[in-house]
């Protein structure tokens, strides 16, 4: 129960962070400084996929017990991950307006100090955290009324709705299916690598150059600024979707991989 807790609280994080990302962008629009804003965000999406491993060090106890018994038992704990995905999802939708505010502060700071461990010096301290309470933004229901999808691509919300979709599920798909196949364990497990890494490539090829692409005309006029409040408010309701959608593809995702492996 104890490594379940602390699976769900680190899934939580993970994903609260990777939403979290956004604001950097949006402040770097807001402040003329994108170049800096992509950089510090880069830095929290690569921290965040990077702790997915660790995720799944923790979540792997809860498969090999399950494997010594009645693999089912696994379903119901995996499902808790996924929910909590979702929770922190949600977290960061909901405190978007404070972390842009916040964001831009550190852009700032980053430009005076010039490296991570002297901003990291500059504001993880008590005058930092008292001074993080100004910035506070409480989130207004007008927000959710500007987010017709009209202006964005439709292609671009789907795509990530099934990335994160894909992204989430990757590595407890492949935990679960080492629970019905304990002699291919290892195969099972180094197959999240692959389901990632095709995540990954998707987002690089498709995702991301549309989201660079309506970021450029923003920052030259060519955009209004409702406009890239609203294209980062339908990708951040995009991820909450994926996540949830994440709780239906893990059967079929578990299953997939248990039929992969009888090939090799």
């Amino acid at each position: 129960m104890t490594m379940l807790l602390l699976a769900c609280l680190f899934t939580l994080i993970i994903h609260a962070a990777e939403t979290s990302a956004y604001a950097f962008r949006l402040a770097g629009i807001r402040t003329a400084k994108l170049a800096v804003a992509l950089s510090l965000a880069g830095m929290i999406v690569l921290i965040s996929r990077t702790s997915n491993m660790v995720q799944g060090l923790m979540i792997s106890g809860i498969a090999d017990k399950a494997g010594q018994t009645d693999p089912h038992l696994a379903l119901a704990p995996f499902r808790f991950v996924l929910m909590s995905a979702s929770v922190g999802t949600a977290i960061a939708i909901v405190l978007f307006p404070t972390l842009v505010s916040l964001s831009a502060r550190l852009i700032a700071h980053f430009e005076v100090t010039g490296s991570i461990p002297s901003l990291l010096k500059a504001t993880a301290n008590v005058h930092g955290i008292k001074q993080a309470g100004k910035h506070l933004r409480p989130p207004r229901l007008q927000m959710l009324s500007r987010l017709r999808i009209g202006g964005v691509p439709k292609r671009l919300v789907l795509l990530n709705v099934v990335v994160t979709a894909i992204y989430t599920v990757g590595v407890l798909a492949a935990l679960y299916a080492s629970a019905y196949s304990p002699d291919n364990k290892s195969q099972a497990t180094m197959s999240s690598a692959l389901i990632n890494g095709i995540a990954t490539i998707i987002m690089t090829l498709l995702i991301d150059p549309k989201v660079g692409l309506l970021t450029d005309r923003a920052m030259h006029g060519k955009a209004s600024q409702e406009a890239v409040n609203k294209m980062f408010g339908l990708l951040m309701l995009s991820r909450l979707a994926g996540t949830i959608l994440a709780q239906a593809l893990l059967v079929p995702a578990t299953s997939f991989i248990l039929w992969a492996l009888t090939l090799f």
